[in-house]
């Protein structure tokens, strides 16, 4: 993957992208209780994702999210100059860091889904660990 997380003015970018997306992370307790029991958890690339077919119910609520996640990505892309792609993955790489709670999946960019445990998530080198 190449992303350019320097190009983006890490620490700056970063607490913006987190301020923005924040809110966005607020669910419905049917989007809450799927990442609960691991049927929806968070992506290396800044949006939710589904570990197994969802219902309709749940794949609209998780659509309306990512789709506000992603006007925000866009929102801050055009203040920084960096593409939307660039943006999410830095979202995607802090919340990894620092949001997943022990036991709540979670998908890297090698494709698969995980379950985090009590160390920390072993993130991609992109994420500048």
């Amino acid at each position: 993957m190449s992303v350019s997380l320097f190009k983006i003015g890490v620490s700056l970018a970063l607490g913006s992208a987190l301020a923005v997306a924040t809110p966005l992370m607020a669910q419905s307790s049917l989007v809450s209780a799927a990442m609960a029991d691991g049927r929806v958890g968070e992506q290396a690339d800044g949006y939710l994702g589904f570990r197994d077919a969802p219902s309709e119910a749940l794949r609209a609520e998780v659509d309306a999210i990512n789709i506000k996640r992603r006007a925000a990505y866009t929102q801050l892309a055009g203040q920084r100059g960096v593409t939307v792609k660039d943006v999410g993955v830095t979202v995607g790489c802090e919340t990894l860091k620092s949001r997943v709670s022990t036991g709540r999946t979670y998908l890297l960019a090698d494709g698969i889904w995980r379950v985090k445990g009590a160390e920390p998530i072993a993130l991609p080198p992109y994420c500048g660990n």
